[in-house]
């Protein structure tokens, strides 16, 4: 089996499937098909099934054009039925996985899918995980899923992990342009993942297991949360004393050697940095270990959304004006700048929080023309409202959450009354600084 799945890989007449058509998805999707591959993507929503067989995205930096030329090609087909996955030699699995509401991981959807695979698998198909996860999961959660079916791993199908490296909105690294990580369950797997890949992104760097790779991918993450942190507390303590952070930290980036810089911010958003460290944290706890570095982080980080709107408040009181009844824009909903991804951003911890407290809310996102249903958030029906000068002359503040490029700073100082910058995006304004204050 290893030999003839490995030789349909080299012929490339191997065909991919990825399941879950979303951010992470649809760039692997883009990568297989311009290597050369047939590739079918699978997803429970059928109205995404559907928008992808029209030729139509949903994700912004994946163009509906791009769809249009897989399909064009006859390289892409979308399909919400599991039972077709037994037609893909590859299945690529890039599922969420987010918190519970007492912040144990959720591999409900990681559960599921490998149940749909196993009800479909045969001999020769390779099984790769991408979603972001705790070290163990494969050999421990997926592993005996598979292996109720009857088939030896290693000799009837393969297991591998890869953790995805996706960064949305970052024009200098597509999917293609990332190097991937991949650990297989056994050689045979290492061997036929790592070859499959290869054909796809620009390098493949091989490692002893998969517990290596998940922790790989924890690592990286749990990185960003914990230097963000750090500035994050930082800011707290500078704001106290006038000194601006962001300066601080554009003059220590000057330095050639040991310090990388990091910025702070309203709070964490996206799919990992915000949840990985609590898979770390939950996994310390498993094994009768406490991991205090990190989860002190992720304490300074979660009490972000609160110092802003506390900071808010006070810069609000300077003017005489109570919080409550205020009438506050919002700028940008998505978790970072020039995307239209709202996962996990702190925009609607803060959206929770100025609601609590009685404020007149509205705001702009030109990436995100409706507020969309959140998980752990109540979310009123609220569309983009345009940033013309009366609108803007009649908030109280203009709080800028996300630090869009298309937005015109220097307009929307000029119109406003007041600015709550938690991104530094007003940096280069040079008429009205007396209207920004920073958070």
């Amino acid at each position: 089996m290893a030999n003839q799945l490995e030789q349909a890989i080299k012929d490339k007449t191997a065909t991919i499937g990825i399941i879950g058509l979303g951010y992470v998805g649809l760039p692997l999707i883009d990568a297989f098909v311009n290597s050369g591959f047939k590739t079918m993507g699978f997803d429970v929503d059928q109205n995404k099934v559907e928008q992808l067989q029209a030729g139509k995205s949903y994700i912004q930096h994946i163009p509906s054009k791009t769809v249009t030329n897989w399909l064009e090609k006859k390289q892409f087909e979308a399909t919400a039925e599991a039972s077709r996955m037994k037609e893909a030699d590859a299945l690529l699995i890039c599922v969420p996985t987010p918190l519970t509401t007492s912040r144990d991981p959720d591999l409900s959807y990681v559960e599921k899918t490998t149940e749909a695979i196993a009800a479909s698998l045969r001999p020769g198909q390779l099984v790769v995980l991408e979603s972001t996860t705790y070290p163990t999961t494969t050999r421990d959660v997926l592993l005996p899923i598979l292996e109720a079916t009857g088939l030896k791993v290693g000799e009837d199908y393969f297991l591998a992990y890869s953790p995805e490296r996706e960064d949305p909105g970052n024009p200098d690294f597509s999917a293609a342009g990332i190097p991937k990580v991949v650990g297989g369950i056994d050689d045979n797997s290492l061997r036929i993942a790592a070859a499959l890949y290869e054909h796809a992104v620009v390098n493949v760097i091989q490692v002893s297991s998969v517990e290596i790779a998940e922790a790989c991918k924890i690592l990286e993450n749990t990185y960003r949360a914990v230097n963000i942190a750090m500035v994050n507390e930082l800011k707290t303590l500078f704001d106290r004393m006038n000194i601006d952070v962001w300066e601080v930290i554009d003059a220590a980036k000057t330095k050639p050697f040991g310090f990388q810089a990091f910025y702070p911010g309203p709070g964490l958003g996206g799919h990992c940095i915000p949840i990985d460290p609590f898979y770390l944290s939950w996994l310390a706890r498993k094994e009768g270990q406490t991991t205090r570095f990190i989860e002190l982080a992720g304490e300074v980080n979660t009490r972000m959304p609160r110092y802003v709107i506390d900071r808010l408040s006070e810069f609000l009181n300077q003017h005489a004006k109570p919080l409550k009844g205020s009438k506050i824009c919002m700028l940008g909903v998505a978790y970072k700048k020039d995307v239209d991804d709202p996962r996990e951003s702190p925009s609607f911890h803060l959206l929770d929080l100025l609601l609590e407290r009685g404020v007149d809310f509205t705001y702009n996102d030109p990436h995100i023309p409706k507020l969309p249903k959140m998980r752990h958030h109540n979310v009123p029906a609220m569309e983009s409202q345009e940033l013309t000068p009366e609108y803007l002359a009649a908030q109280d503040c203009v709080l800028i959450a996300t630090d869009h490029s298309a937005y015109d700073y220097d307009f929307i100082v000029k119109h406003s009354k007041m600015i709550l910058d938690t991104r530094n995006a007003t940096k280069n304004v040079t008429s009205g600084r007396e209207k920004i204050f920073k958070a």
